[in-house]
């Protein structure tokens, strides 16, 4: 079992930085991949971005791509978001999930944090 604890979320004007981090813990994993979702009220979870976790290699949505930086810190089995110039239509939960060797054959992302909540004021 992995647990995921996401922070760094709040409250910020339009044109703010956020940065958002996603610590990963438990026993004997090995993480393949990361990647933020979010989700704002009425509207379906969305992909925001994702990390391959030993090539660094990196996926944005359009409508953050420019914006947003994924990174990663291999030794704290941490992901970060990075968020410039932020907008009103980024306000949502966001999620971060993984992806871990030992569910390999498994597809999709198979452990979920509890989510954060970023409102972007106009």
């Amino acid at each position: 079992q992995v647990q995921l604890v996401e922070s760094g979320g709040g409250l910020v004007q339009a044109g703010g930085s956020l940065r958002l981090s996603c610590a990963a813990s438990g026993r004997s994993f090995t993480i393949r991949g990361m990647a933020w979702f979010r989700q704002a009220p009425g509207k379906e979870r969305e992909f925001v971005a994702a990390i391959h976790w030993s090539t660094s290699s990196t996926n944005y949505a359009d409508s953050v791509r420019g914006r947003f930086t994924i990174s990663r810190d291999n030794a704290k089995n941490t992901v970060f978001l990075q968020m410039n110039s932020l907008k009103p239509e980024d306000t949502a939960v966001y999620y971060c999930a993984t992806r871990v060797e030992s569910r390999a054959s498994v597809p999709g992302y198979h452990y979920w944090g509890q989510g954060t909540q970023v409102t972007v004021s106009s």
